[in-house]
């Protein structure tokens, strides 16, 4: 994948020069010439971390934006709805709020607007090297180690696995019982298919087609013993406090925020695996080709004020994307009382020397990810997904 390197530049503010060429035609000014409507897409949850950092912006600059739409789809619907509206030359779409998945598919398709290169954020180093992974293509908001983490119930699973192989040893012994969702569509499922190539001490970890040979042989014994994959996160943490599931893939904030919320109970331990690395992950503001050069200004004074300290520090949310600020210097005393009594309530003290003393490893590049979500759907869990 071909992608320019952005460059980082002082905390949270986009530089956007006057007369910036505009792709969709026009140049995009410093400000709208009259107040724009935006309609936001989010494929990626993504909006329980920032809505609160957009609707204020929108409270605070009516001459900027008079009115947000919001709505949702899943990762897997994203290209496919913004090519239509593209070839029928008319773009409802003028933000999405994506995740690595959603990025990587408009990439491979050549979907987005270059809107990085018109941006700069002090991140935080592993967030640098997410947006080094998007590059002109994606803007990080948000940030987080993620996984791959396993997640059970103590009472239910009081030895649990050590290793990868202990995971699959549990799982033969226990059919049905360990899950995890459709990679193409979870942020857990994702983490889990490319954080097996550390733990496994695959040949090549960022290439999925010739590096991957235990993983794909791993994932496919896996198969034999797993009953079905839900197509969203959130099953399979039913899955978990229903008992349905003993183990399942899950991360940081998938760990954290379902116990806040009460969907799983606040006893749920979290493990890691033998030669764990994190998968960082973070979610994206993209820009689909065709928007107005009034509304990319928009969208561009917008993300000026995303990525200052005070407003990511909303990230933290719930735990859902912990710890959730992409930029640095942002601690929880920042974050709304809500936040930091959630973080206090149901964090977990070992994420600190988790985070500290294991490797941080990018996900793979858009080309990539998407011939491993195709192999994943083709050659292992396709037809059992959970429809």
């Amino acid at each position: 994948m071909l992608v320019s390197v952005v460059a980082l530049a002082a905390c949270g503010a986009p530089d956007k020069p006057a007369g910036t060429t505009a792709e969709s035609g026009g140049t995009v000014p410093d400000t709208p010439s009259a107040p724009v409507s935006l309609n936001i897409l989010d494929v990626a949850g993504n909006l329980q971390l920032t809505q609160g950092m957009i609707d204020e912006f929108t409270k605070a600059n009516p001459k900027v934006i008079s009115k947000v739409t919001y709505s949702k789809a899943t990762a897997p619907e994203l290209a496919g709805k913004i090519k239509a509206q593209q070839d029928a030359g008319r773009v409802d779409i003028d933000l999405v709020l994506t995740g690595v998945d959603g990025l990587a598919a408009g990439i491979d398709q050549n979907l987005w607007l270059p809107i990085a290169g018109k941006t700069s954020a002090d991140y935080l180093p592993g967030a640098a090297a997410m947006q080094k992974l998007a590059g002109e293509f994606g803007v990080t908001v948000t940030y987080y180690p993620s996984g791959p983490l396993i997640e059970y119930l103590p009472a239910k699973v009081p030895s649990p696995p050590k290793s990868a192989q202990e995971l699959l040893e549990y799982a033969k012994a226990n059919p049905g019982a360990v899950q995890y969702a459709r990679p193409a569509n979870s942020g857990p499922g994702r983490t889990f298919l490319m954080g097996l190539p550390y733990l496994l001490g695959d040949k090549d970890p960022k290439d999925p087609t010739a590096g991957w040979e235990k993983t794909w042989a791993y994932l496919a014994e896996l198969n034999k013993y797993v009953t079905l994959y839900p197509s969203t996160t959130s099953e399979t943490m039913k899955s978990l406090a229903n008992g349905s599931a003993k183990i399942i893939a899950s991360t940081t904030g998938w760990d954290i925020n379902p116990r806040v919320l009460g969907q799983v109970p606040k006893e749920a331990a979290i493990g890691s695996l033998q030669g764990f690395h994190w998968v960082t992950d973070a979610h994206y503001v993209t820009v689909p080709k065709g928007v107005s050069a009034d509304k990319q200004s928009a969208i561009l004074l917008l993300l000026k004020s995303m990525l200052t300290k005070e407003q990511q520090a909303k990230a933290y949310d719930k735990g859902y994307f912990y710890p959730g600020p992409a930029v640095k210097d942002v601690p929880l005393s920042l974050a709304p009382a809500d936040s930091q009594k959630a973080i206090a309530d149901f964090g977990r003290p070992e994420y600190e020397s988790l985070i500290a003393n294991n490797p941080l490893e990018t996900p793979l590049d858009a080309k990539a990810l998407v011939a491993a979500f195709d192999k994943w759907d083709r050659e292992i869990g396709g037809a059992k997904v959970n429809k």
